[in-house]
C-alpha cells in the first residue's frame, strides 16, 4: 500500500510538471500576443519574471535562512556567474521575443535543435569530442527541424532566427556553466542559483530595454495587470521547484520521457488555445524525424555510460541503487558536488547531468538533478541504518 502512495505521488508531480512547463509556456505567449493580453514587451516581462525570483530568493536565503548561502566571491562571480548570466538573459530575451512571431507549436518543433547547438558548442569548446555517429543523429534533428520548418504555414524568417538565437545562446550558456562553475567545485540549488543568477541577468536586460521597449512603451497604451504579472512571474518560479521535485523523486531519465510526453501535449494544446496555430502533417513528420534522432542520441549517451562501469555481480536494492547513481553521474555534470555527499544541484536549461541531455524549459533555465530518486534515498537511508 505504500508502494501504490508513493507512486500516486510521483505520478502527481509529474503531473504537476507538466501542467507547469505547458501552463508557463502558453501563458507568456498570450500575454506577449498582440492578439491576445497585448503586451509586446518580452523584455520587460523576462525582467519581471528575473526581478521577481530574485526577491523570493533573497528573502529565502537572508530573510528566512531557509536556504544558506554558497561561498561566493567576487572573483568567482565577476568570472563565472556574469558571463553565465549574460547568455542566459540573452537565450530567455531571444526565446520570448519569438512568441511575437511564431507559433508556439513551431517554437517546441524548433527547441528539437538543443542538443545539436550543445554538441556544437561543447565540441567547439573543447569539452566534447566529435564523433561519427552522435554526428550523424545531430544530422537527423536537423533534417527533422528543416522539414518541419517547410511544412509551417506561418513561417516567419524573423521569428525563426529569434529562436534558434535563443537556442544557442543557452547552448553556449550551459558550456559556459560546465567550464567556468565545475572546475570551482561550486555547487548551486534552485535558490541559491536564482539568488546569485537573477538579478546579474536582470541588469543585463536592462541596457536593451532602455533601447529597444522603453521608448515604446512611452508612446504606447500599454494594460499593466498587477495580478496578470504576478501571476505568470510565479508560475515560472514554481516551474524551477516542480522540477527540482520531480527530479529528486523520480530521477533524470524520467523528466526527460516527461519532457518529451509534454512537448507533444504543448503541440497539440497550443492549436486549440491558440486557433490561428495551425499544424500540417509535414511538421509532424518532421517532428517525428527530429525526436527519433534526439532518442537515438540519448540512448548513445546511456550506452556510453553503462559501458564505462563495471556491473556488479550480486545487487540488492540499495546496492541497485548506488549503481544508478553511479551511472548516472556523468564527466560532464555541470555542477559537481564537492563534499562527496549524495545531493542535488543545478544543471542548465534543459540540462540534466549532461549538457547534451536538453529539456528546452526555458521558464526554467536551472533545473535541478538528483542523483537517487526520493525512493533510492531512503533504501539507502534504511540500509546504512
Amino acid at each position: 500500500m505504500m508502494i501504490n502512495k508513493e507512486l500516486l505521488l510521483t505520478y502527481l508531480y509529474i503531473l504537476i510538471y507538466i501542467l507547469l512547463s505547458s501552463g508557463v509556456i502558453l501563458y507568456n505567449k498570450w500575454v506577449l500576443s498582440p492578439k491576445y493580453f497585448n503586451f509586446p514587451f518580452p523584455i520587460t516581462l523576462t525582467m519581471i519574471h528575473m526581478g521577481f525570483s530574485g526577491v523570493v530568493a533573497f528573502f529565502l536565503i537572508r530573510v528566512f535562512k531557509v536556504v544558506a548561502p554558497v561561498r561566493m566571491t567576487w572573483q568567482i562571480y565577476a568570472t563565472c556567474v556574469i558571463p553565465i548570466s549574460a547568455f542566459f538573459a540573452s537565450s530567455l530575451w531571444f526565446g520570448n521575443t519569438a512568441y511575437l512571431h511564431i507559433s508556439v507549436a513551431f517554437i517546441q518543433m524548433l527547441k528539437a535543435l538543443m542538443p545539436v547547438a550543445t554538441y556544437l558548442m561543447a565540441v567547439t569548446c573543447g569539452t566534447d569530442i566529435l564523433r561519427c555517429d552522435v554526428f550523424v543523429n545531430m544530422v537527423l534533428v536537423s533534417v527533422g527541424v528543416v522539414i518541419s520548418s517547410y511544412g509551417e504555414i506561418h513561417f516567419n524568417i524573423v521569428g525563426t532566427l529569434y529562436q534558434v538565437t535563443g537556442i544557442f545562446a543557452e547552448a553556449l550558456r550551459l558550456v559556459l556553466t560546465q567550464v567556468l562553475l565545475q572546475r570551482r567545485g561550486l555547487t548551486l540549488n534552485p535558490v541559491t542559483s536564482l539568488y546569485y543568477i537573477a538579478p546579474c541577468s536582470f541588469l543585463f536586460l536592462l541596457v536593451p530595454w532602455l533601447l529597444l521597449e522603453q521608448p515604446m512603451m512611452q508612446i504606447s497604451q500599454i494594460q499593466f495587470n498587477f495580478w496578470i504579472f504576478f501571476s505568470n512571474a510565479l508560475c515560472a518560479l514554481a516551474l524551477n521547484f516542480a522540477i527540482f521535485l520531480v527530479i529528486g523523486r523520480t530521477g533524470a531519465v524520467t523528466i526527460r520521457v516527461a519532457g518529451v510526453l509534454k512537448d507533444w501535449i504543448l503541440i497539440a494544446l497550443s492549436t486549440v488555445v491558440f486557433p490561428e496555430s495551425a499544424i500540417t502533417g509535414l511538421n509532424i513528420i518532421g517532428y517525428a524525424i527530429a525526436l527519433c534522432g534526439v532518442v537515438m542520441y540519448n540512448y548513445l549517451k546511456v550506452k556510453d555510460v553503462r559501458a564505462s562501469n563495471q556491473p556488479l555481480p550480486v545487487e540488492n536494492i540499495p546496492e541497485r541503487a548506488t549503481k544508478d547513481w553511479k551511472l548516472d553521474k556523468k564527466s560532464s555534470d555541470l555542477f559537481p558536488n564537492d563534499d562527496g555527499k549524495n545531493g542535488s544541484h543545478i544543471a542548465g536549461n534543459g540540462g540534466i547531468g549532461s549538457l547534451s541531455d536538453a529539456i528546452g524549459d526555458e521558464e526554467a533555465p536551472l533545473l535541478p538533478t538528483a542523483r537517487l530518486s526520493h525512493i533510492g534515498r531512503t533504501l539507502l537511508g534504511t540500509h546504512n541504518a
